[in-house]
């Protein structure tokens, strides 16, 4: 355990990207790493787009004011209809199950020595609108790939958490 721990914590937002190019198995490894994520009942409700080509990542970076100049961007999309839904109370979990393969696929980039960062902030419709493909989604996040930059470290609250007793209840 003590070494997803240190992932865990060493894990940053990366904000800033080289020019080095990412490798195609490393590409793969991800993926590799997303379809390993657990989802509710197996039903794997998600779909990963790996936008590489130069005219697509300017495309979807004109979405978002938060592409960090990254050469690939990932795309994850949630596909409500495929999910499971709970029976009590109907809150279906494809969010939640895309959240999941969001988390994996950042602390892989980050033990593959690749840096990026979870992008909610960005214009879904338009990303919709620019890759027709993607619009039967839910999308959840972009994901900027690529090898960290000198200046692209952690942000100065990185390790800032709040105590224990504020997030943990033990009934």
């Amino acid at each position: 355990m003590t070494d997803f721990l240190q992932l865990a914590h060493d894990r940053y937002s990366c904000r800033a990207f080289s020019d080095k190019p990412v490798e195609a198995e490393k590409i793969d490894a991800l993926v590799e790493a997303a379809i390993a994520a657990p989802t509710a009942v197996n039903k794997q409700p998600w779909r990963l787009w790996v936008v590489r080509d130069p005219d697509a990542v300017e495309r979807l970076s004109a979405c978002t004011r938060f592409g960090f100049g990254a050469k690939i961007i990932l795309v994850l999309g949630a596909a409500p209809d495929e999910a499971w839904v709970r029976k009590y109370d109907g809150r279906n979990f494809a969010d939640v199950d895309a959240s999941i393969v969001g988390t994996h696929i950042m602390l892989a980039a980050h033990d593959l020595g690749l840096g990026t960062t979870w992008v909610g902030h960005f214009n879904a419709p338009a990303v919709a609108d620019a890759f027709p493909e993607m619009a039967p989604y839910d999308l959840v996040a972009l994901f900027p790939l690529g090898y960290p930059a000198q200046d692209g470290g952690p942000a100065a609250g990185h390790l800032s958490r709040k105590p224990v007793d504020e997030l943990v209840t033990n009934l």
